[in-house]
């Protein structure tokens, strides 16, 4: 086992321990395979880190429902939409630069981290009593839209999928946790199905990483269904935080270097 196998391990579990609570395990992830990995291409790189990304999303997602009551019908909805969504974002990746929606992503984080930090009842109980068809309607629109980030740009989407489950469904942060990996394993799939389509997958770093994100997410999935709905707020915030610094160093490199 090389040392760079080793690193790429040990970050894959705190990945897979962060993106089983809240999401943003690819704020890790993506980039210590573009640092330790630098001798591949980027879509390379970002094919092999979906292996691993949805061992631990599909284990965690299973064990979430066994404790947590899912709508079938309405989450098979918001899947279509998703995995459509992400095969469009990751076409649409060569005909759109990331760079520009950025900006937008980063304020809507900002607005996001501001607004759970100062309304402490945020995601903490189930407000919104929406009809069946009206959350469908909604789902199949953020479904779709967060899919197709997910396929353009990727860190964070578990994150944003919560969000959307709290501020538009009002489900709360354990509820919204179960539902966004589902979606997440839909995301990660279509993706999957892309990269190894086109051989942008290394399968003997994405296998070994798949086991220890597979071990993160047994930890943290323990862990927000031991502590319930406070435990993940917070761990919700400083997820929300750190995507803020990746995005603002993103943009702010990309101006120093014009």
């Amino acid at each position: 086992m090389t040392i760079q196998l080793v690193l790429l391990c040990i970050v894959s579990f705190f990945a897979g321990f962060i993106d089983s609570i809240v999401g943003g395990g690819g704020l890790l992830q993506t980039p210590a395979m573009l640092i330790i990995l630098p001798q591949y291409p980027v879509a390379t790189l970002f094919g092999t880190t979906k292996i691993p990304s949805i061992s631990g999303t599909l284990f965690a997602a299973v064990s979430y429902s066994r404790r947590v009551k899912i709508k079938v019908k309405l989450l098979l909805f918001i899947i279509i939409a998703a995995f459509t969504g992400a095969i469009l974002g990751a076409y649409s990746i060569s005909k759109v630069s990331s760079a520009d929606v950025k900006p937008f992503i980063l304020l809507l984080l900002l607005a996001t981290g501001i607004y759970t930090y100062t309304k402490k009842s945020f995601g903490l109980h189930q407000e919104k009593n929406h009809s069946f068809l009206r959350q469908v309607l909604t789902g199949l629109l953020f479904g779709f839209v967060i899919g197709f980030y997910d396929g353009l740009i990727g860190p964070g989407t578990g994150t944003f999928l919560i969000l959307a489950f709290i501020s538009l469904l009002g489900f709360d942060f354990l509820h919204s946790s179960a539902y966004a990996k589902y979606v997440n394993v839909a995301t990660n799939l279509a993706a999957i199905l892309y990269f190894a389509g086109t051989n942008h997958i290394l399968y003997q770093y994405a296998i070994p990483m798949a086991v220890f994100n597979l071990a993160g997410s047994f930890l943290g999935t323990r862990l927000a269904l031991l502590r319930g709905n406070k435990f993940i707020r917070v761990f919700f915030l400083i997820v929300v935080f750190g995507t803020m610094l990746r995005f603002a160093w993103d943009i702010l490199k990309g101006y120093l270097l014009l």
